[in-house]
């Protein structure tokens, strides 16, 4: 894992294999703290991306439990850390 500095801000940077991921947490904190992260999150848009990434990324994901995640969408904000690990996402908060 390093850093990257972009406009003053340290975002994480995970290697795995070959690919290089950012992580999104880091820059929605920067922008607005921990309630634009919250608040990305109820997002459906933003639910329905990630599972798609997810279905396409993941070999280990849970579809039907995120379908129950998805279905919460727009309700109170997400518990990110307990969402990922009952659909077994790669997409975590770091």
């Amino acid at each position: 894992m390093s850093k990257i500095t972009v406009q003053n801000t340290q975002i994480t940077v995970i290697k795995q294999n070959e690919d290089d991921y950012i992580s999104l947490t880091d820059m929605l904190k920067a922008k607005d703290g921990e309630f634009f992260f919250s608040n990305w999150l109820r997002n459906r848009n933003t639910i329905e991306f990630l599972g798609i990434w997810e279905r396409l990324m993941n070999p280990n994901f849970n579809c039907a439990e995120f379908d129950i995640i998805k279905s919460q969408a727009g309700r109170p904000p997400c518990a990110p850390q307990s969402d990922c690990h009952q659909s077994d996402a790669c997409v975590r908060e770091r």
